[in-house]
């Protein structure tokens, strides 16, 4: 606590220090040689560049802020991941930007921030986590029912400046950092004219009391004399430079638009080659919080590194940074700012910094190629770089780092010596709402550079067959999943003139089966029978329906013959996966100004399903389910998926070189790419590659189980190898959704069906 205000400065010289102010400029320019002509160019000088003075301020890119509520699929593992991806700190969970965690149990003190539908307050409160999601959640300052955890910063956007700083105003900083800067760096600022020998005489009489250098001899103004416009070479005509440029600051301008440059100039660390500057991206650098919600002893460790943030950094030598905060403490006390308890008290307290710094260039590559490609429909690049924006994203920092470590052990399990090293990709989306969770673009996730999650663009394969199902599903009177279909041989003539004859991928051919059948085994013949029935032109314009992807029309579109991203491919199943919504998928929600306010909004697709979209995308999501229960992806009926329940569909393109796969749940979409580089041959299937990536992020990652809904959807049981309905108990009988309204016409009960079966017709009636 402060123990009594801080002072008020004086902001305009009194006349008699006039005078003294011109003298002393007049001497200090005799003394490099300068003459009267030389002042007045000078004082010129200085004074424009002063008052022209502008900070490049970075643009800042965050994730999306965590709702914690009820209910929410959760896990301890990713929320710590989220609170440390955000900056905070182990601490009381009191203290903004702290938690703590008992168990299962976690307390959590937001700071609140600027998000695109407004301000959102500081919260307080217990979050309990419990199979696999949030049990409950208890505000403990009066809110609720839940609240959301600040956003992480995930990447900076410099100018040419590397420079991080957030600007205050004087009145924004704690009075205790105010007046304990003043007391320690400067503690004649208030009433010397820019240099000040009484103060030079002091600090030298502190330093040889105390052994060491405890206080500086020059003023607050040349400090920031040095820091803006000159160096740090110890020379004779510099430092007389230093005290003209001092003087003439100090006769233009008033006290509080010195000490507040100073609060926003003043040198506080570095990180690679980002530098911080200024108490408030100081306070974010070292503890994750904002200026105003520091601590006592938090303050004097900021005032102390002043001295020299190298030498006095906590991280690489707490030890030295914690006495000279100490000393800096002790100030405090001598000059009245603390009491002697409150000095002792705040002399226990341990450093508190964050063991990583919060300031991100780049965490996620991958996924910033997405923000950027969507933010530059509306921004030029260069209408981004250090204009202070905020931009806030989709991103799940948890999800984004499951998905790196997936493609990381799976491409690891899966590499075989003497081939060429296996590439992947991977998008992850929000299945309600397109927003993109997650880009991998990599095996090396932190690398830049190709991103193949955008930009490879491979033959898809099966991965296209939902979408052939889904046309024919969307003709209720025609096709039902229980529809009979000739898996039988197939071919046809090519516009080129080629005959084109299509084979199952196992060599045989299956007969007379349910649609449902032909889609859960991936069975080629059958889907080419089927798309040439709802038409390749249909196929085509669907696809540019969902994604804007422009494909020939021709038979072999059916069996995925065209060439395409992850990232369009997440979009063309996002249809499915939203129960039937075109929904644009989207890596950022809005841009904000420098003051905070709304630039731009990207709102997400609200528009519901058309009916008989939603139940033909509900049909073909029964289906997948069926799929990933005993068709082609029945590895994620076991182990720590089956719990999940999901839809799936593997792909391979024919000569075996892309191994692909696409599945969803009730939370999330993801499509993955396991290929190499030089389009060799990988020796993996749909399921033997890209979905063990599918199975290792979805193992850890909290989603909630897929429940494809019955609205619409009318369920019977059809008698095996006929198109007629029948009872459960019947030999054989299976259970197909339908439709509502469009059930076989002709009913075959368990007598009728044992008369066919008898006389020899039940396997062959159509």
């Amino acid at each position: 606590m402060v123990s009594r205000s801080a002072p008020r400065f004086i902001d305009r010289l009194t006349p008699l220090l006039r005078p003294a102010l011109w003298i002393g400029l007049f001497v200090a320019a005799l003394a490099v040689g300068f003459g009267a002509p030389v002042i007045w160019k000078l004082d010129r000088e200085v004074r424009a560049e002063f008052e022209a003075l502008q900070w490049q301020i970075p643009t800042r890119v965050f994730a999306r802020p965590l709702a914690l509520v009820a209910g929410e699929p959760m896990s301890v593992a990713a929320l710590e991941q989220e609170l440390e991806a955000a900056a905070f700190a182990p601490g009381d969970g009191r203290t903004p930007g702290t938690f703590v965690r008992d168990g299962a149990t976690f307390r959590i003190a937001t700071r609140g921030f600027r998000d695109v539908d407004g301000a959102v307050d500081p919260a307080r409160g217990e979050v309990r986590i419990a199979n696999g999601r949030i049990a409950q959640v208890r505000r403990t300052d009066g809110g609720g029912p839940g609240f959301l955890l600040d956003p992480a910063r995930i990447a900076t956007l410099y100018g040419a400046a590397q420079e991080e700083r957030e600007l205050i105003r004087v009145e924004d900083a704690p009075p205790l950092l105010v007046a304990g800067l003043q007391a320690v760096e400067d503690r004649n600022f208030r009433d010397h004219i820019g240099v000040d020998p009484w103060g030079v005489l002091r600090a030298m009489f502190v330093n040889v009391r105390e052994g060491e250098l405890v206080q500086g001899g020059s003023t607050i103004t040349q400090q920031l004399v040095r820091s803006l416009f000159l160096s740090n070479a110890r020379t004779a005509s510099r430092k007389a430079r230093e005290a003209a440029y001092a003087l003439i600051i100090e006769a233009r301008f008033d006290k509080r638009r010195i000490l507040e440059t100073y609060l926003n100039e003043v040198y506080l660390g570095q990180q690679g080659a980002q530098a911080v500057h200024g108490v408030g991206a100081a306070s974010r650098f070292w503890f994750g919080r904002d200026v105003e919600d520091l601590r006592a002893h938090e303050i004097a460790l900021l005032i102390a590194m002043i001295q020299g943030p190298s030498h006095h950094d906590p991280r690489r030598f707490p030890e030295r940074a914690k006495a000279r905060r100490d000393l800096v403490l002790g100030v405090f006390h001598d000059t009245g700012l603390l009491t002697e308890a409150e000095r002792d008290a705040a002399r226990r307290q341990p450093l508190g910094v964050l063991p990583r710094p919060g300031l991100a260039r780049n965490r996620f590559p991958a996924f910033l190629d997405a923000v950027r490609r969507q933010l530059a429909r509306d921004y030029d690049a260069d209408d981004l770089t250090g204009a202070g924006l905020t931009v806030h994203t989709t991103l799940a920092p948890s999800a984004q780092r499951e998905a790196e470590a997936s493609v990381r052990r799976t491409l690891e399990a899966l590499d075989r010596p003497g081939r060429p090293p296996l590439q992947a990709a991977l998008v992850l989306t929000d299945a309600r709402s397109g927003d993109v969770r997650a880009v991998v673009g990599d095996r090396h996730p932190a690398q830049p550079g190709f991103n193949r999650a955008l930009d490879a663009r491979r033959p898809v394969g099966s991965l296209l067959k939902p979408m052939v199902y889904l046309l024919a599903l969307a003709q209720p009177g025609r096709w039902s999943l229980a529809s009979p279909i000739d898996d039988g041989p197939v071919s046809m003539r090519l516009p080129n003139g080629q005959e084109w004859a299509p084979k199952n991928a196992n060599g045989r051919s299956h007969g007379v089966l349910p649609l449902e059948d032909a889609l859960v085994h991936s069975y080629n013949q059958a889907t080419v029978r089927l798309g040439m029935d709802v038409g390749p032109e249909r196929l085509a314009a669907l696809l540019e329906a969902l994604a804007e992807i422009e494909a020939e029309p021709n038979p072999a579109l059916i069996l995925g013959s065209v060439d395409l991203s992850p990232f369009a491919m997440a979009q063309s199943y996002q249809f499915l996966a939203s129960g039937g919504r075109i929904q644009p998928l989207r890596a950022v929600r809005g841009v904000l100004s420098p003051e905070g306010e709304p630039v731009t909004r990207y709102d997400g697709h609200k528009d519901e399903a058309q009916e008989g979209d939603a139940i033909a995308a509900r049909l073909v999501t029964l289906a997948l389910q069926e799929a990933a229960r005993r068709g082609t992806a029945r590895a994620l009926a076991a182990g720590a998926t089956a719990r999940l329940a999901a839809a799936g569909k593997t792909g391979t393109s024919n000569d075996g070189r892309d191994s692909w796969f696409a599945g969803y749940t009730g939370s999330h979409l993801a499509v993955a790419w396991v290929g190499n580089d030089r389009n060799e041959a990988t020796g993996l299937y749909g399921a033997t590659g890209a979905m063990r990536i599918w199975q290792g992020l979805f193992a850890t990652l909290p989603s909630a189980p897929l429940q494809a809904g019955e609205q619409g959807i009318e369920w019977a049981y059809v008698a095996q190898g006929q198109f007629a309905t029948t009872e459960s108990e019947c030999t054989g009988a299976r259970r197909y959704p339908f439709v509502a309204g469009f059930l076989p016409a002709e009913h075959l009960s368990c007598v009728e069906r044992g008369l066919l079966d008898f006389f020899g017709f039940g396997a062959d009636r159509p």
